[in-house]
C-alpha cells in the first residue's frame, strides 16, 4: 500500500548507490541550500558566553537555570542574543535537546522544561525572533550584521538554525552533557528549522520535528487538497528561504527533490517527525510518507530505517522502532507535553 502511494508521488531517488553516501549526502545538502533554504553564514571570528542569571534551585532544588548572553564577532560588526539553560541537578552526564522557541519563557507551554529535566534531560532554549525577526526585513538582529540578501545569501529558517548550531557550540564547552544523545527540536517553522540544523550540524545526533509540514517534513509533491503548498508558503512567507526557491511555486513536480531528502541526510543519525491529525495544512499523511521515503536509505545503508508497518497512520500510532520515527497524535497545530514525553522515550532508547 505505501510503496503504491509513494510511486504516486513521482518522487526523485535520494540515494542509488553508486556513489558513497559520505559523497552523495554532500551533494544532497547542496542542492537543499541552493535551491530552498540558502546557504549558512561563515562561523563566527569569535563568540563570547556571558552568565546573566543563575537558579541553581530550579524546578524545587531539581536543576540549574541560567540565562546566557551569546556574543558573535563578524568582520561586519558585532551581534548576540540571549538563550537559556536548564539542566538536572543529578550527577551525571545528561542527553540534551536545543529547543528553537517561538517564545524566551521557561518554562513554556511548548516546552514542559520541569518534566523535560524529571526524565534526565538538559534543555536548551532561545527566541528565534531574538536572533532575527520573521518577516522580509533583512536589516536588523543577525540579518543585518551579516547583510544578508535572500536573492544571493539565506533566509531566515538558515538564520534560525545557525543561531541553534551557536548554542551547541555553547553546550560543547559543559562536562555534564551526553553528547551521543544531543538533539535539536522545534514546532512548525521552527521544526522546519530544526531538520535543517539537525541536517547540516552532524554534532546534533537527532532532529526532531512537530508538525513542520510543508518545506519541512512533508513531500511537497501531492497530498491532500487543504494543506500548504510551495506556492502558499512562498506567497506568504518568501522570507523563510532562498529567492531561488520561488521558481517552485505551483511546480512542485519540477523540484529537483523533495522534503524526504532533508529526512534522509540526517543518515545514519536519527530523526523524528510529529504530526497532529486535525493539521491538515502540515498534511500528516505527507509527513508520514516521506518517513517512509527516507527510510529506504537507511535500509540501504544497512540500517534500521522506518520501522512502520503497510498502512496510513492512526491516532495514537507511535513507531519508534528505527532510526526515523513518527507519531500521529489527536488534536490541531500544536507542540504539546505528549509529543514532548515521545521525543523523550525515542532518545533514551
Amino acid at each position: 500500500m505505501l510503496e503504491e502511494m509513494l510511486r504516486e508521488r513521482n518522487l526523485p531517488a535520494v540515494f542509488t548507490g553508486e556513489q558513497t553516501w559520505e559523497t552523495r549526502r554532500v551533494e544532497l545538502l547542496e542542492m537543499l541550500c541552493r535551491e530552498e533554504y540558502g546557504f549558512l553564514p561563515p562561523l563566527p571570528q569569535s563568540m563570547q558566553f556571558e552568565i546573566l542569571e543563575t537558579n541553581e534551585r530550579y524546578c524545587a532544588g531539581k536543576a540549574t537555570y541560567q540565562k546566557i548572553r551569546l556574543q558573535m564577532t563578524f568582520p561586519t560588526g558585532e551581534f548576540a542574543f540571549p538563550f537559556y539553560a536548564v539542566i538536572p541537578n543529578k550527577p551525571g552526564k545528561h542527553p540534551f535537546f536545543v529547543h528553537i522557541n517561538f517564545r524566551d519563557n521557561v518554562p513554556d507551554r511548548y516546552m514542559p522544561t520541569e518534566e523535560i529535566c524529571d526524565n534526565g534531560f538538559a534543555v536548551f532554549s532561545f527566541c528565534y525572533r531574538d536572533v532575527t525577526s520573521d518577516d522580509g526585513d533583512f536589516s536588523t538582529g543577525l540579518a543585518g550584521v551579516l547583510a544578508c540578501d535572500p536573492a544571493k545569501d539565506c533566509g531566515k529558517i538558515a538564520l534560525w538554525a545557525y543561531a541553534a548550531s551557536r548554542v551547541m557550540d555553547y553546550a560543547q564547552t559543559l562536562s555534564c552533557l551526553d553528547f551521543t544523545r544531543a538533539a535539536v527540536a522545534g514546532h512548525s517553522r521552527l521544526g522546519k528549522t530544526a531538520l535543517l540544523a539537525g541536517a547540516l550540524d552532524t554534532r546534533f545526533t537527532a532532529a526532531f520535528s512537530n508538525e513542520s509540514g510543508c518545506s519541512g517534513a512533508a513531500l511537497s509533491r501531492g497530498g491532500n487538497e487543504k494543506r500548504e503548498t510551495v506556492g502558499h508558503i512562498c506567497g506568504q512567507f518568501p522570507f523563510w528561504f532562498c529567492r531561488r526557491y520561488q521558481q517552485y511555486a505551483g511546480a512542485e513536480d519540477t523540484l529537483p527533490f523533495d522534503q524526504h531528502f532533508l529526512l534522509a541526510c540526517m543518515a545514519p543519525r536519527r530523526v523524528y517527525v510529529a504530526s497532529a491529525a486535525a493539521d491538515l495544512w502540515a498534511d500528516p499523511v505527507s509527513e508520514y510518507l516521506s518517513c517512509v521515503a527516507a527510510g529506504k536509505v537507511y535500509r540501504q545503508l544497512g540500517l534500521s530505517g522506518f520501522v512502520c508497518p503497510d498502512r496510513l497512520p492512526q491516532v495514537g500510532d507511535v513507531f519508534a522502532a528505527g532510526r526515523i520515527g513518527y507519531h500521529l497524535r489527536a488534536g490541531t497545530h500544536y507542540f504539546s507535553r505528549a509529543d514532548w514525553l515521545h521525543f523523550v522515550e525515542f532518545l533514551k532508547i
